[in-house]
């Protein structure tokens, strides 16, 4: 079946589920957002992309931004990082405070928020502007120079950032953030409210369907270090609904609460999905169904 008619079949079977789920709501500017949004974008090997519905509309990719940040971090640092980091599924929600205080201090893997703010204070450690440095990064990857940080989800998060300081506070004071806090929450925050459309993401996360090279052939990471990322997207990146991801998709994914899931075929292509409404782990509940049936119909999957 030619891909655009996949992509039109997934829309088509999207749009029973349209409007299910809750908008989330600890950020009020996402909390306005329009839960009827669907959109998703394939991008191949060869930066061809596809896309229906509201595939072009930017949204606050959040959470997904953590995927970047890590190979950023990566490219650039050694193995000595993961001894601030764990790389376990978490089974838990992905700010608890709980789980933090029980492992002294360590997250337990990049993708829940306490690890995420450990990748943001090493990659400022090592560039100086994160979530610059992020940016600019994303926006030659999508070939969109116009990719920006939403200033007004920004000041809403950071207006409503207690359990993120809570968390940056515990593990610096167990020694995991070298950074003062107030600079780490602030990158953090801004690397979230990065917008982008599901064909930027797709394009963008085109380095690791194609073993860690960019789109301008250089290598950003090894091929041992694009499967690792792609390991821990598959078995972290939907929270504690990994494993129903896993059960479900059976590709790497990485959730955000704007609503969005960025999806990796390795050798293939990458995927983006959109659509705000939310489950109670903080996953788009269209977004999981089209991926679930994305795959169904291509038969593409690690399993």
């Amino acid at each position: 079946m030619e891909m655009s008619k996949v992509l039109e079949r997934v829309a088509e079977e999207a749009a029973q589920l349209r409007g299910a789920g809750m908008v989330m709501d600890y950020i009020p500017a996402l909390a306005e957002v329009d839960p009827d949004h669907f959109g998703i974008a394939l991008a191949e090997l060869d930066g061809s992309v596809l896309g229906v519905g509201d595939w072009e509309t930017p949204f606050s990719v959040q959470s997904i931004s953590k995927v970047f940040t890590l190979a950023l971090v990566l490219a650039g640092s050694d193995e000595s990082f993961w001894q601030r980091v764990g790389r376990e599924p978490s089974g838990s929600a992905f700010n608890s405070l709980v789980q933090l205080e029980h492992e002294r201090g360590i997250p337990r893997n990049p993708f829940i928020n306490a690890g995420a703010l450990a990748v943001t204070d090493e990659l400022i450690s090592m560039v100086g502007d994160a979530s610059g440095d992020l940016l600019a990064f994303l926006r030659e990857e999508s070939g969109n120079p116009d990719l920006e940080v939403d200033e007004n989800v920004a000041a809403s998060e950071a207006a409503h950032a207690d359990r993120n300081l809570a968390l940056a506070h515990f593990m610096a004071s167990y020694g995991t953030l070298r950074n003062p806090v107030a600079t780490v929450l602030d990158q953090y925050v801004r690397q979230c409210s990065i917008a982008m459309s599901c064909r930027d993401l797709a394009l963008a996360a085109l380095f690791l369907a194609d073993r860690g090279f960019r789109r301008d052939g250089s290598a950003l990471l090894s091929c041992r270090q694009a499967k690792r990322i792609n390991a821990i997207m598959l078995t972290c990146g939907t929270y504690d609904a990994a494993g129903e991801f896993a059960y479900r998709v059976g590709v790497p994914g990485k959730s955000g609460v704007g609503g969005g899931i960025l999806s990796v075929i390795p050798g293939r292509c990458a995927v983006a999905v959109w659509s705000p409404g939310l489950d109670k782990r903080g996953n788009s509940v269209v977004g999981m169904a089209a991926l679930d049936h994305f795959t169904t119909l291509t038969g593409w999957s690690v399993f």
